[in-house]
């Protein structure tokens, strides 16, 4: 029994010692992480929008854009880039949930004329040589300067404008839809989105 309650013990000491082991170490890099994460987030908020003079990463609006399907609130955060304190672009992430392998994450720059000024994806796992071409530079030019009224927002298989991926018309499909529906509740909150006092991140 002694050799049992010495071993609890023992076991005790180190789970508390590994416990403040890890505090301390969560401690230490929880700002460096914020600051990497940040950086991502200038970079991603750089390659959709134009040349700003602001931090659009801190001149935010979150809107509620329905709910998931548990019943919480989805909520988007839109970013505005200005340039001498005059809107230029606003930048806001899509998900289109219908990728080959599940969700794509995409970053859309919108103009003040609500035509795109560039996309970037953000996340996915569609397939290598296939989907993946989603990421490539002449795939994500289809969309500069596309509006909800200077184009067919569907792929060309389907009757639209835009060019599929020989065999992975699915991925595409996703993306033209998700950009689409973003800039649809882009254009139905426009003046709360551009209008509203930035909130700080």
């Amino acid at each position: 029994m002694k050799d049992i309650g010495r071993l609890l013990i023992a076991l005790t000491l180190i789970a508390a010692g590994a416990g403040l082991i890890l505090s301390l170490v969560e401690g230490v890099t929880r700002e460096p992480i914020k600051e990497q994460r940040r950086i991502q987030m200038l970079k991603a908020l750089s390659a959709v929008l134009p040349e700003f003079d602001n931090s659009p990463d801190t001149d935010i609006v979150v809107l509620e854009s329905g709910v998931d399907k548990k019943g919480n609130p989805i909520q988007v955060t839109f970013y505005r880039g200005r340039q001498a304190e005059q809107l230029v672009g606003t930048a806001f992430k899509v998900v289109a949930p219908d990728g080959y392998s599940g969700n794509i994450e995409v970053m859309i720059g919108v103009k003040p004329d609500e035509t795109l000024q560039a996309i970037e994806i953000l996340a996915h796992a569609e397939t290598p040589g296939l989907g993946s071409k989603i990421t490539e530079s002449w795939f994500k030019e289809l969309f500069k300067n596309k509006g909800l009224d200077n184009a067919d927002w569907r792929v060309k298989k389907d009757g639209g404008e835009f060019d599929q991926i020989t065999g992975a018309t699915i991925s595409p499909r996703a993306i033209v839809g998700a950009i689409q529906k973003g800039l649809t509740f882009y254009r139905d909150h426009k003046q709360e989105i551009v209008a509203a006092q930035g909130a700080q991140k």
